[in-house]
């Protein structure tokens, strides 16, 4: 029998069955995985290794199962990418300090330039930042939203992540997906933006240094409003999308 070949690969094709299957089948890059792809990705999780992949989740009921294994990747020490309110954002485990200095790299940022924190509420805000009852009423009334606030780390915060004044910038993005990852992670996570607004935008710009990319749907990149709630005046530090009328 004659031995045919698809599209010049080294490839042998000799059933029409093979042909349908090659054909069917696209790009690791390019894999789009959900709920229904579990078992793919439970397969890669026992082979000890992890492949690349873009991870949809639902933005209005996050599945249980999926926000598992994007935390897995971040204990792990690796690198992911994930929505907010405003920007898709890329970060790693809070206690990651060489994930934290490979961001600074990707984003040629120096390290005397921390980036802000995601926390999931008010209470875990007050372990890695100085509150006062200003502050609380402040962030309570703001918060979840397109905000960046500036308070006086506690001594939880890496060294890496502090300003010379040891300040932090945090967020509670109002973005059920990243709320979800940090809950479930126990712990902040880093927060810069990826500069895309399309996950597989991210994946060309970023791969291969993102072990994951969690696609919330699309967003329109825009970044937030930073305040600094350091005293008792607050100060705006950049007008974003966050109304900033609240503090002038």
């Amino acid at each position: 029998m004659r031995t045919r070949y698809l599209r010049s690969a080294a490839i042998p094709l000799l059933t029409p069955t093979f042909a349908r299957l090659w054909r069917a089948c696209p790009p690791p890059s390019k894999r789009r995985y959900s709920e229904d792809s579990q078992n793919t990705i439970d397969s890669n999780w026992r082979l000890g290794h992890y492949e690349r992949m873009i991870l949809s989740i639902n933005p209005e009921n996050p599945q249980k199962r999926l926000i598992a294994r994007v935390c897995e990747v971040l204990e792990r020490g690796a690198l992911i990418a994930y929505p907010t309110d405003t920007f898709y954002g890329i970060g790693c485990d809070l206690m990651n300090k060489k994930g934290i200095q490979l961001i600074h790299k990707l984003k040629n940022r120096p390290l005397k330039q921390p980036f802000s924190i995601l926390c999931d509420s008010l209470k875990e805000i007050s372990l890695y930042a100085q509150v006062s009852n200003y502050a609380y009423k402040t962030m309570k009334r703001c918060l979840p939203g397109p905000y960046t606030f500036v308070l006086e780390a506690t001594q939880l915060v890496p060294k890496i992540m502090l300003t010379k004044r040891k300040t932090i910038g945090i967020r509670v993005p109002d973005n059920t997906i990243c709320l979800a990852i940090v809950k479930t992670l126990g712990r902040p996570i880093i927060s810069t933006s990826a500069g895309k607004d399309e996950p597989y935008a991210i994946e060309e710009a970023f791969s291969p240094h993102l072990s994951l990319i969690v696609d919330g749907g699309p967003i329109h990149p825009e970044p937030s409003s930073v305040i600094s709630l350091i005293g008792d005046v607050p100060e705006v530090i950049r007008e974003g999308k966050g109304d900033v009328s609240l503090f002038l």
